[in-house]
């Protein structure tokens, strides 16, 4: 792999989980300890839970498959939390997380994005462990981006404000 292209990956990717970090904690700051945790069905993740998944998708998937700690994760139980965290403690959660993760992703040589490694059971390189978490967090921060709009009823103005 080019190591141009390989280090502006990596660059990247780190990048965009910071920004993710910060959507994530304005949308949090919003919200009270029991809006996190509220679901109007056994169907329905919660604010928390998807935060409880990420954490554990970025420790399996980089901490893990790219960095060569522990594999530590106890996906079910990030479902199955119905409270037990307050906003403050979840936001330090995910920016402990990102931050153990971006420090892995930007220690990482771009020559060792095309070594395999293997989180979840699945082989990958881990350049494909990085995308597979960069697009994870996007897609659930998103959808937490979302319910936060829902419960507040307001827009949040996160990426482009506008006068109302």
């Amino acid at each position: 792999m080019d190591n141009e292209i390989g280090a502006l990956f990596l660059r990247c990717s780190s990048t965009k989980l910071e920004q993710m970090t910060g959507f994530l904690t304005s949308c949090l700051n919003r919200l009270s300890d029991d809006q996190v945790w509220k679901r109007d069905g056994a169907h329905e993740n919660t604010v928390g839970n998807l935060i409880l998944h990420l954490c554990g998708n970025m420790r399996q998937w980089i901490m893990h498959g790219v960095g060569g700690a522990a594999d530590v994760r106890l996906r079910d139980k990030e479902f199955s939390a119905d409270g037990g965290m307050t906003v403050a403690e979840l936001i330090a959660l995910f920016e402990e997380t990102v931050r153990e993760s971006r420090s892995v992703i930007d220690s990482l040589a771009p020559e060792k994005l095309v070594e395999k490694t293997v989180p979840q059971g699945r082989e990958v390189t881990k350049l494909e462990a990085i995308y597979q978490v960069v697009g994870h967090v996007q897609q659930h921060v998103g959808q937490i981006i979302l319910l936060t709009k829902q419960i507040c009823r307001t827009d949040l103005d996160l990426t482009m404000p506008r006068p109302r």
